[in-house]
């Protein structure tokens, strides 16, 4: 019987890893788009939801950390206030992703934002993506309403 190939990943390693662009761009820009169609951005967002309740992390330095584990790119916060977030990602491996004419999705990363904010804040939450050509990045806006809260 041939032994397992599947390696345990856990999210605390600290162990330098590359990531090949090639298979990270045939799994993200063809088969995700090409199996989700149309609907594809908005099943990305609520997978995303999805990931972080199954994720949950205490604060935004965990979700940064969480970002560079999953080689979803660096987190850094722009700007915050009492009921909204900006923040921006950048990483190699978006910038080809955000130069191209192609339209693309960062709604899983959106998602997961809009949910991590939900569970830390205690209110609905909501992201929104803005990539930024000139600059290849992703500018996230979370927004929240305390009023609105999940109890």
């Amino acid at each position: 019987m041939k032994e397992s190939t599947v390696v345990d990943v856990s999210l605390t390693t600290s162990e330098p890893r590359t990531i090949s662009i090639f298979g990270y761009e045939l799994i993200r820009e063809i088969l995700l788009p090409e199996i989700l169609g149309k609907e594809a951005p908005e099943i990305l967002y609520w997978a995303g939801k999805r990931l972080a309740r199954k994720y949950p992390l205490t604060d935004f330095d965990q979700v940064i950390d969480f970002f560079n584990q999953a080689s979803w790119g660096q987190l850094e916060i722009k700007k915050e206030n009492k009921n909204e977030l900006e923040i921006e990602l950048f990483s190699p491996l978006i910038v080809s992703r955000v130069k191209s004419k192609a339209e693309h999705f960062f709604q899983l990363e959106a998602g997961f934002l809009a949910q991590q904010m939900e569970l830390q804040k205690g209110a609905i939450a909501e992201a929104f993506e803005h990539p930024v050509k000139k600059s290849n990045k992703v500018q996230f806006t979370v927004k929240w309403d305390i009023k609105d809260s999940l109890e």
